[in-house]
């Protein structure tokens, strides 16, 4: 098994995951959630998707989602290569917090606020531990109708739903379609 200098100590590449993982639910933790629900099985799902992007530009989503990868190896002092066994992907998790904190900077408010807006955007804010079979399917038909853009022209079903969609929302960039939901919801903007 291959091993990563983590500050001085040996650690194994699996523990090293698992920390970056326990790292990313806390970007994507609503520490005002007191629902007393736990919702890492989704979370592990969504980390263990791949984000794949069909519509122009939306690659950068998937860069804003591996800059997170950045950030934690420089806040644990590891070297930035330690990562790279993820891939040159992104996961539907790190695009997930990539998009929150897109949305903190351009509408104010917290990243792990508006992590879980986008969750509850999805329908997935049902889908806490233990995911059932049905949970399960459910949650990964969620994800993938996103990835694969299946969801309805207005964006409901997908992580930006408009009340006035001028065009298809499945075939705008991400950011496009995030600029929209932030214009309807703060028209002062």
């Amino acid at each position: 098994m291959e091993t990563v200098a983590v500050v001085g100590h040996a650690s194994t590449t699996s523990n090293l995951t698992e920390t970056y993982f326990r790292w990313l639910e806390t970007q994507a933790r609503d520490e005002f959630d007191t629902s007393g629900k736990t919702y890492w099985e989704l979370l592990g799902l969504m980390h263990s998707t791949l984000f794949e992007f069909s519509v122009a530009r939306d690659d950068n989503r998937i860069e804003d989602g591996r800059d997170l990868r950045l950030e934690f190896c420089f806040a644990h002092h590891v070297h930035p290569n330690a990562l790279q066994h993820l891939g040159p992907g992104a996961s539907f998790l790190e695009v997930l917090v990539g998009l929150s904190r897109r949305l903190a900077f351009m509408a104010g408010g917290r990243a792990t606020g508006w992590a879980w807006q986008l969750v509850d955007n999805l329908g997935l804010r049902r889908m806490y531990d233990p995911l059932d079979t049905t949970k399960l399917r459910q949650s990964q038909e969620i994800i993938a109708n996103v990835i694969y853009r299946r969801y309805q022209p207005d964006g409901g079903g997908g992580f930006f739903p408009l009340i006035d969609a001028d065009e298809d929302q499945t075939q705008v960039e991400l950011w496009y379609q995030m600029a929209a939901y932030v214009d309807e919801i703060h028209p002062e903007y």
